[in-house]
């Protein structure tokens, strides 16, 4: 018989290592320590086999030097004294346990011993009291915040005190500054790379002692020193100079320094972010410029960020728990949204969190149910996104087809909308450490449900992920706590919904599982192993439940796991494979380079046995693409390639590039950032020089308008086309040349935002001031009736309401308007209501509604085809609130609705009357008839039609309102200006005779011009009207003609000499532009016009052109900051220009390039031959190149100079106050440019004058300019309200004070007879102390009575048979009843207080929630930037008793610091 073969026998050897593989292959091992209580701390010394574990309701520290498996507690230190243990970051050998006193200890052996060490004053109880130095040479530089306190109990004054070590303690530490919030290296992070000096610091501290108590923020300034405060002090001017006051907070995230800074001179909460990247250049970070996203106190969190950008999330509501997510550039200073409807908690703590060690890979949930939760405080509903590259892009969690059983899913998993993953995160912990990954590479594992939205933890299911978050697999039925070891090669599970003995764990990444019985019935806590993940053994934390039976108290158990001998074979190379950290395709790289681990196999029967060394992180360039590249001239930037030769600066004969750069963090070949030859005539005009640029368009201009605040602009042709230029006019792109354009839209709220409507569905919006163009579906196509296709919504950008066609195709029989409602910014649509005209948000920037109201009118039968309004069947006004979910009729008959500033007036047929009736509101709900003088009474003016009512500006608290009273067509229009009081109900007369040439000076209030008809006789037979110009300084009061200048622009006197000569301005109703406005913000008083000096208003072609530099009380005639002027009657080339506010001007040609001397202009014109349009680029940026300096503390050296608009005039005062404002010094030849603006100055409220009142309702002034009543009316009742905790209230006269006046005293025109207020301060203070006493009497003479009785009074016998030592019946009981008579009448009084000075609005129903402003000096800041594990834990806190006795322990909340690790709330 022959023996058998080679492959036999080395079958037979296989299956017999794998026999004695199988054999040598044992279970985990355990051991168990008891502890009496959880631990506040529970942490490694990174990279060693110690650990620490503080019992901080006991005080003592216990320490481990087998990785967990045995503990002793700390003998060096005095029981019961530890109230923390801080580690050294740096250093793995120190850590500090600090106690409540003055002496503390310190190890520098890893716990093995411990000395101590003291400090002048106990630790601050802040969350991190200590910094550390991250230089490797000094690092026993150290910092400890401690508080000194002067006194005891509630007098005690407390300030902190901030302390420096060179030698980690081993020397005495010295003060290194008092009062201070914060101190910190700069060399604080490891990550924070700068070339500063080594012992810089930084500190938040006040610059002013406090007398009172608290501090005042607006003395909270961020510090900087290099000696240690020694000789060097410096206040970081954070790039704004003096302001940098008001810092709530500084702290270094990755490698940014960010300083937050609350705008004190504003109440308003809203706070602002500083950032450097090398310690010596702050730049203030730029958010998009929504209303909404603002960042306020207590309001916004820094949430983990990278390397190449910072990430903050922004709270946009007050009292939400809802944010917005925002992503920076690389240097921290422009952000971008990100993410919308963020889930946070009440600590400002946010569901975001980044996967280790995977760029651009990150987890966050999002609030489904946003509007629910903040209007109606609806549960919320989350959503789980991830983002693989950094958060440009967001998609669901796509869920296991299977369960941990091997059944399908109950829901189909390739709807992810429907049937997506959904994890718990940041908000909802369960354990130490990170949610949802560790150091080991890829890994991600987690608690969460499949469905729609995420539900209850105890309802969860435990999940993994090993390609960073792309696929998932369920690996446990319920929830579990999770951890990672020997860098992945191990995952452990253990039950967190019940008690339980034993863990579960897998060795081939999650593909099966086994289970170890430990044999401790314990409630899970923590599992934690070391913080690289790197280890085969593992720490469980738990709570072993009281046992009744053997009267065992509860016990805290640590269960030390080791999986060391589960293997026995030490992976090699060939056990090892490349995994990629993302997913291939258009994906792969990220910030220029695609990214890979070494990983084990999953099938690898080996460790990795790696202890303390971390994976590798290994990278492969790639390609660059537009992703790798960020435009640093951000203003310029236009993605076209025939756009960048702009950004080229002429220096002599050479043009350098100023273009794109690669992103810092981006490691690709260099492509875009490649310097390219260009020609110097397309460059940046040399200082001094003027540059033009045209650009021919082949058909006319319909449409143009800017981004605000941006140097991009859209023009619509007639063709319907759409142009864009992203450099002011210089070059332009043409926008989707497919698309048949019919408009667009800025969004009102957010000044990035801007929509492109085509002749279908299709509709086009950017985000980001036009860099980019997205598209959306709209549920119709646009409107054909007249209305407004997109309405935005202020509360919300993402809320837009769009009008459009429905069953307007083929016969169109039931062709009508219909409004739909997108919460997402087009995405996702639901109607609001058919058969429109007109639908809006009911709430405006100053119109206090509810945010989620819609205004809509529509025909009250609605069906067949729309058409216009009739009695038959007229448009009615219906409001619904929640989102038109709650709907209610508020008029039947409307013309129409308007909102002009915090007033929203309705237009309202009476049918019974045949006249127009105005309804006002001032929130959104309640109305109120506007009322007319008698003789402007729509009744009484058959004639009038729906143009009877022009509502012209609001901005002082009244509305000005223009009617009608010519009689059309025999008459050209003309009518009567009259203007309300505050709440825009009375309406009286202000000047008769306009013409709707209505308009305000812009950032000056009360400052009108309008143009008068003088001949209305004359004009109603020849319908020829005569025009004069009007001026009022006074908000309407009163109206004078403008004063004309002596002389022309060539030194001649005007033929027109006598007092009828005045100066009239062409104005509104003239204008092709309505937005060619008379002033500019920009240029505080200074006004521009075209007209003539004469009698009457000349034609057009027969004006100059004046300038006023005072508002308005002088002009002069001219042939700012830069003015540009071009003529407009007769083709031209050639343009004039001033620097000086039109003391010298300029000419210069558009064709020939002059050599002459200052910011950008676009001209567009029509050609004077051929079709089509012109734009023409002007470029002044190089003719003045210095800007101005503006300095507040030493106004004498700087460019401005303090202009009121009431020097010219005999009164000093306007609205009752006399106001500053700063204008640039005309002779300054300096621009402005990104100078921050500043306030105007009220330099004091005036007493009252005849000039601060006008005519109450029913008066009118006769030619005396007396308020007289108009005859056959009757004064208004007189209004018996006291307020503002006045004593008097007065009988009504014929005036009224101005509401937006401020004057105080003086002549009071409108107070009649005094009548005393009932209340409080009807009475005099010998009343009240009168009544105060009563009680006081009442119980003296009870006290005196029972002693009398008590037989204890001098001279008296006890008769009474009770013991002389006895007590008497009642006694103190008796006193002590007479105590709540007392308090009643204190109550009384005070409540007597609060009805006479509670504002009576506050008591209004229906008026929602009411704004309590946070208290400046309230120190709300809360964070941590250092902290481990679970800190503050049931961590002890002790009040200093009397004598320095301490009371009980007070227990905060159990707050995991491991967020503080990752964000940063403010």
């Amino acid at each position: 018989m022959a023996g058998p073969s080679c492959s036999q026998i080395y079958l037979w050897l296989s299956l017999w290592a794998i026999f004695l593989a199988s054999c040598l292959a044992q279970k985990p091992s355990h051991a168990v320590s008891d502890f009496k209580n959880l631990p506040a701390r529970l942490f490694f010394f990174d990279d060693t086999l110690a650990a620490v574990y503080l019992d901080a309701m006991e005080g003592n520290v216990y320490v481990s030097q087998d990785e967990g498996k045995t503990w002793k507690r700390a003998e060096d230190i005095p029981s019961g004294k530890i109230t923390t243990v801080i580690e050294h970051p740096f250093d793995t050998r120190y850590a500090f346990a600090l106690t409540d006193e003055t002496t503390h200890y310190r190890t520098e052996d890893r716990g093995r011993s411990w000395r101590p060490f003291k400090v002048q004053d106990p630790p601050a109880r802040v969350g991190r009291p200590m910094s550390f130095h991250s230089d490797p040479a000094k690092y026993g530089h150290i910092l400890l915040q401690t508080t000194r306190c002067d006194g005891r109990g509630w007098g005690a004054k407390c300030k902190d005190i901030t302390y420096y070590t060179k030698q980690a303690f081993s020397d005495d530490a010295k003060e290194l500054l008092s009062d201070t919030m914060r101190c910190q290296f700069a060399h604080g992070s490891k990550d924070f790379k700068h070339d500063a000096p080594l012992d810089l610091v930084y500190c938040v501290a006040f610059d002013a002692e406090s007398a009172t108590g608290p501090h005042h923020l607006a003395n909270s300034r961020l510090f900087s020193s290099t000696d240690f405060f020694d000789k060097d002090k410096k206040i970081e001017r954070l790039g704004i100079g003096r302001e940098a006051r008001g810092v709530v907070a500084f702290a270094i995230v990755s490698k940014f320094a960010v300083v937050a800074l609350r705008d004190t001179s504003k109440g308003n909460g809203e706070m602002h972010l500083f950032v450097t990247l090398d310690s010596r250049n702050w730049a203030k970070a730029h958010f998009p410029h929504a209303s909404s996203a603002k960042l306020r106190e207590n309001a916004y969190t820094v949430v983990e960020s990278t390397t190449h950008s910072l990430g903050v999330d922004v709270v946009m509501q007050d009292r939400s728990t809802i944010g917005t997510l925002f992503v920076s550039n690389s240097n921290g200073t422009y952000f971008v949204e990100s993410l919308k409807d963020t889930n946070r908690n009440e600590m400002g703590f946010v569901d975001y969190e980044r996967i280790y060690g995977v760029d651009g890979v990150g987890l966050a949930n999002v609030v489904t149910n946003p509007e629910d939760v903040e209007n109606r405080r609806a549960a919320k509903r989350l959503k789980t996104l991830v983002t693989f590259d950094d958060g440009r892009a967001w998609q669901g969690l796509r869920a296991p087809v299977y369960d941990a059983n091997g059944d399908r899913m109950s829901c189909d998993v390739s709807d992810i909308d429907k049937c997506g993953l959904h994890m718990h995160s940041v908000t909802n912990p369960h354990n130490f450490g990170r949610v949802f990954s560790s150091p080991a590479p890829g890994f991600v594992m987690g608690v969460g449900s499949v469905g729609s939205n995420l539900g209850a933890y105890d309802d969860g299911d435990t999940f993994l992920s090993t390609d960073a978050g792309i696929s998932w697999k369920m690996v446990a039925k319920g929830a579990h706590k999770y951890e990672f070891g020997d860098q992945g090669s191990i995952l452990v599970l253990v039950d967190d919904e019940q008690v339980t003995s034993n863990v579960r764990y897998s060795l081939d990444l999650g593909k099966t599982w086994d289970t170890y019985d430990f044999g401790v019935n314990m409630r899970a806590r923590g599992l934690i192993t070391m913080p690289d993940s790197t280890s085969q053994k593992f720490l469980l934390l738990g709570q072993v439940p009281r046992d009744t039976k053997k009267n065992q108290a509860s016990k805290v158990v640590i269960v030390y796991l080791d999986f060391v001998a589960t293997r026995k074979k030490k992976c090699t190379d060939s056990d090892f494979e490349k995994w990629y950290a993302r997913p291939p395709g258009a994906r792969a790289c990220l910030m220029g380079h695609k990214q890979w681990y070494k990983r084990r196999k999953p099938d690898a029967d080996c460790y990795v046995g790696e202890k303390f060394n971390d994976p590798v992180e290994h990278e492969e360039n790639c390609e660059c693409t537009k992703e790798d590249y960020e435009w640093y001239l951000l203003e310029t930037y236009v993605p076209s390639s025939s756009t960048s030769d702009y950004n080229f600066v002429r220096h002599g004969d050479k043009c350098e590039p100023a273009g794109f750069e690669r992103t810092p963090a981006g490691v690709c070949g260099v492509k875009l950032d490649d310097k390219v030859e260009k020609s110097c005539s397309k460059a940046k005009p040399a200082e001094g020089e003027i540059m033009h640029q045209k650009f021919p368009f082949t058909s006319g201009i319909l449409q143009h308008a800017y981004f605000k605040d941006s140097s991009t602009i859209l023009v619509r042709l007639a063709d319907h086309t759409i142009w864009q230029s992203r450099n002011e006019g210089f070059t332009w792109d043409q926008i989707h040349p497919e698309m048949k354009f019919l408009a667009f839209y800025h969004h009102k709220y957010s000044n990035e935002r801007a929509f492109l409507i085509t002749d279908h569905e299709t509709v086009f919006y950017t985000t980001d001031t036009g860099r980019t163009w997205n598209r959306f579906k709209a549920p119709t196509p646009p409107n054909t009736f007249g209305a407004q296709a997109l309405r935005f919504n202020p509360a919300d950008t993402d809320y837009i309401l769009w009008v459009g066609n429905m069953n307007c195709v083929g016969t169109a029989q039931y062709c009508h308007a219909e409004a739909q409602l997108s919460r997402d910014n087009g995405r996702k649509w639901a109607v609001v209501e058919k058969y429109v005209r007109n639908c809006a948000f009911a709430k405006d920037r100053e119109l206090d509604t509810d945010p989620t109201e819609i205004i809509c009118e529509s025909f009250t039968t609605k069906k067949g085809r729309q058409g216009m309004p009739s009695s038959a069947n007229p448009m009615e006004l219906v409001v619904g609130s929640n989102y038109f979910k709650n709907k209610k009729k508020l008029f039947e008959q409307v013309v129409g609705f308007a909102k002009f500033s915090e007033f929203l007036v309705v237009a309202n047929m009476v049918p019974e009357r045949r006249s127009l009736e105005l309804q006002v509101s001032l929130d959104g709900t309640h109305f109120a008839p506007g009322e007319f003088p008698p003789n402007m009474n729509p009744e009484t003016h058959p004639y009038l039609s729906s143009e009877a009512y022009t509502i012209l500006e609001s901005t002082t608290k009244s509305l000005f309102l223009h009617m009608t009273m010519s009689e059309p067509p025999a008459a050209p229009f003309w009518g009567n200006i009259l203007k309300s009081n505050s709440n825009g109900t009375y309406f009286n007369l202000a000047v008769e005779n306009d013409t709707v040439d209505f308009e305000k000076v812009i950032g000056l209030d009360g400052i009108a011009l309008i143009n008068i008809v003088s001949n209305t006789g004359e004009a109603a037979v020849s319908g020829t009207k005569k025009l004069q110009s009007r001026i009022t300084h006074n908000d309407g009061s009163t109206w004078k003609p403008l004063s004309p200048p002596t002389t022309d622009s060539q030194g001649n006197k005007y033929a027109c000499e006598g007092t009828k000569c005045a100066l009239h301005i062409h104005s509104y109703t003239e204008r092709r532009d309505p937005r060619a406005t008379f002033s500019s913000p920009s240029i505080v008083g200074v006004l521009m016009a075209v007209g003539n000096v004469g009698e009457t208003l000349a034609e057009y072609k027969d004006s100059d052109t004046f300038l006023s530099r005072d508002a308005g009380f002088t002009w002069e005639e001219t042939p700012g900051s830069l003015i540009v002027m071009v003529n407009d009657e007769e083709p031209v080339d050639f343009l004039l220009y001033s620097t000086d506010e039109g003391a010298n001007w300029r000419e210069y040609n558009i064709v020939n390039v002059p050599s002459d001397t200052s910011r950008r202009f676009l001209l567009f014109a029509i050609p004077a031959k051929g079709n089509g349009a012109l734009a023409i680029h002007v470029d002044f940026s190089s003719l003045v190149t210095r800007q101005c300096s503006l300095d507040l503390q030493n106004p004498a050296n700087d460019d401005f100079e303090l202009w009121s608009p009431s020097e010219d005039r005999n009164e000093k005062c306007l609205f009752g106050r006399q106001t500053l404002y700063h204008r640039r010094l005309r002779e300054a030849q300096c621009y402005i440019g990104d100078l921050p603006k500043v306030d105007s100055k009220i330099q004091k409220n005036c007493a009252c004058s005849k000039v601060d009142f006008e005519c109450e309702f029913n008066y009118v002034k006769n030619d005396k300019d007396e308020c007289v009543l108009v005859e056959g009316t009757k004064p208004l009742a007189d209004d018996e309200m006291c307020k503002d905790g006045e004593e008097y209230w007065y009988e009504r006269t014929a005036y009224r004070l101005i509401p937006y006046s401020s004057c105080e005293g003086g002549q009071r025109l409108d107070r009649g007879t005094a009548h005393k207020c009932p209340g409080f301060k009807s009475k005099s203070a010998w009343f009240w102390l009168f009544m105060l006493l009563i009680p006081f009497a009442f119980t003296s003479l009870v006290g005196y009575y029972y002693y009398r009785r008590s037989g204890l009074a001098r001279g008296c016998e006890e008769t009474t048979g009770r013991s002389p030592g006895s007590a008497p019946d009642s006694g103190i009981l008796d006193t002590l009843a007479s105590v709540p008579w007392y308090l009643v009448g204190l109550a009384g009084i005070a409540i007597e207080w609060v009805s006479t000075h509670l504002d009576s609005t506050s008591w209004r129903a229906g008026r929602g929630y009411r704004n309590l402003p946070a208290d400046e000096d309230a120190q709300i800041l809360r964070f941590e930037d250092e902290g481990d594990l679970f800190d503050l834990l049931w961590a002890k806190f002790i009040e200093p008793g009397p004598g320095g006795a301490s009371s009980c322990p007070v227990l905060p909340f159990p707050t995991p610091s491991f967020l503080g690790d990752h964000q940063w709330k403010v």
